[in-house]
């Protein structure tokens, strides 16, 4: 799908880098040509009136598990780097290059690599014929590398290769079988669990290998206070670490899962109020580097069951958009800000020309009504699956337009 002829749009505020100003975008074979105040349509162009609308970059959403166009066109998503945890994981070049063709020409899908066979936690896959096959990254896919030697060898691989390594932080010899995080909650619920410390100490250990190795690291969840004073530390000695979160865990708590209602069964687990409250501080403070979807639906067969039996996973693409937006409303943060963490950041992890309102930048734009209310209502959702941890709540924020390498979709 080429752009064949150059779109100006106009009228709109424009989300760039370095905040918000008034002014018209140009596009033109697919690339961003012009912006600013001084920007103004030219003979021939196609022009689109944004009316007022925030002009943002499309959303680049890093880890989700499935690709699901209808629900990241909703939720403005124009690039998703999909998780290794398919059916049969991407450990082979050929597998990882058929995903990296499979989006286009309406969504860029960036594979992540499997860091080990099977993601079965023990022996290296072929990373750099991967990465020639099209990874952007490697990752350890929903589990954790409880080996510390096969860890560093996959960072220092990956250091040599200059990819990015994306980690789930949570020890298994803590957190298998848990379906919720100790505490209170668990505990009038009945419900196996894990302590919230899972989640630091993984994080001190391979933020140790990755300050040995010189690898970067991206931990896609960090959810507790503990574990982003680890983070936080580790950046401020220079340990190349980034990490993300995704709505539910700073919008929900442990108290949510109250109901047993299974689409609050989530990886790793909601956590307490102060955990919650100390990812807010840690999105507000730059400690939290990118917001992503966790987009995982899940079907009837894997959320019909025991709370503690059902399979964790939400369907986020729809709303990750409207809820981060409500971080603006609330004052953690500004729109500039809000679209470095769902899409300039994720952009420059993985290594891709996008995700920013800038000269030379590909032309993937979220035309947007942040004041736009609506009601996530599951049964009228468009993704694959209904499994929202937010379903029967309203919020704000639609996309009302979205263009892909200049092409309106």
């Amino acid at each position: 799908m080429k752009q064949m002829r150059a779109l100006t749009i106009t009228g709109g505020r424009l989300v760039t880098p370095g905040g918000l100003i008034d002014g018209a975008i140009r596009l033109e074979d697919g690339i961003i040509t012009s912006i600013g105040a001084a920007t103004a349509p030219k003979d021939g162009d196609e022009v689109l009136d944004a009316k007022g609308k925030l002009v943002a970059p499309g959303l680049v959403d890093l880890g989700v598990f499935a690709i699901d166009k209808p629900a990241f066109r909703f939720g403005g998503i124009t690039r998703a780097a999909l998780m290794p945890d398919q059916s049969p994981p991407l450990d082979y070049p050929s597998r990882v290059n058929y995903i990296a063709k499979s989006g286009k020409p309406d969504l860029w899908v960036h594979p992540l690599a499997a860091a080990t066979r099977g993601l079965e936690g023990s022996q290296l896959a072929e990373i750099a014929l991967m990465k020639d096959a099209g990874a952007r990254g490697v990752a350890t896919g929903r589990g954790w590398i409880a080996d510390s030697g096969v860890m560093l060898r996959l960072l220092q691989y990956a250091a040599m290769l200059d990819l990015i390594v994306v980690a789930h932080p949570e020890d298994c010899g803590l957190s298998a079988g848990a379906a919720a995080t100790a505490g209170e909650i668990a505990t009038r619920l009945g419900l196996p669990s894990a302590p919230a410390e899972a989640e630091a100490l993984a994080l001190a250990r391979d933020i140790a290998l990755a300050e040995m190795s010189g690898a970067r690291v991206h931990f896609r969840q960090v959810t507790t206070a503990r574990g982003f004073d680890l983070v936080r530390a580790a950046k401020a000695r220079g340990v190349s670490v980034t990490c993300g979160i995704t709505p539910a865990h700073f919008m929900l708590s442990d108290l949510a899962t109250a109901d047993f209602r299974t689409f609050t069964r989530l990886s790793p687990p909601l956590r307490c109020e102060a955990d919650r409250q100390a990812a807010l501080a840690a999105i507000a403070d730059g400690t939290v580097d990118a917001i992503s979807s966790g987009h995982d639906p899940c079907g009837a067969e894997g959320k019909r069951l025991p709370f503690a039996d059902a399979d964790p996973g939400m369907a986020g693409a729809e709303t990750v958009l409207a809820i981060a937006l409500g971080l603006v409303r609330d004052g953690v943060i500004n729109e500039t800000r809000v679209f470095e963490l769902l899409a300039g950041n994720p952009a420059r992890l993985l290594g891709v020309k996008a995700g920013a309102l800038a000269e030379g930048y590909e032309a993937d734009i979220a035309v947007i009504d942040p004041e736009a209310p609506w009601f996530v209502d599951r049964t009228k959702m468009e993704s694959s699956a209904d499994n929202t941890p937010f379903d029967r709540q309203g919020t704000q924020g639609r996309v009302t337009a979205l263009i892909k390498g200049g092409v309106a979709l």
